[in-house]
Order: structure tokens, then sequence, then C-alpha cells
């Protein structure tokens, strides 16, 4: 819920073409690419991997 705030918060930077923009457009984008990722490595890959090193451990 907070990365996708933090997300939402970013995009205006990440879209902006104003003054300034170019100092904070390339950190928005390493910052937005980087929340989605661990966002997605932490709610699907790591209990995907859990559970199949889960199911070799059953007998």
């Amino acid at each position: 819920m907070t990365s996708i705030t933090t997300i939402f918060g970013l995009l205006p930077l990440a879209f902006s073409s104003g003054t300034g923009a170019i100092l904070g457009k390339p950190l928005a984008v390493v910052l937005i690419g980087g929340l989605c990722t661990s966002t997605l490595l932490t709610l699907i890959i790591i209990p995907v991997i859990y559970c199949l090193f889960e199911e070799k451990k059953s007998p």
C-alpha cells in the first residue's frame, strides 16, 4: 500500500518537463522502477519460490 502511494506520488515528477525536470526525472524513474521490482519480488516471486521448496521437502 505504501509503495503504491509513493509510486503515484512520483509519477508527476517522472512525467514533468518544466524547469529542473532534468534533475528530478531520472531519480523518479529509478525510484519507481525499484519500488515496482521490490513489491513484485516480495508479494509474488518469494512466496512462489517458498512454495516450490516446500513441495520438494514434503515426503
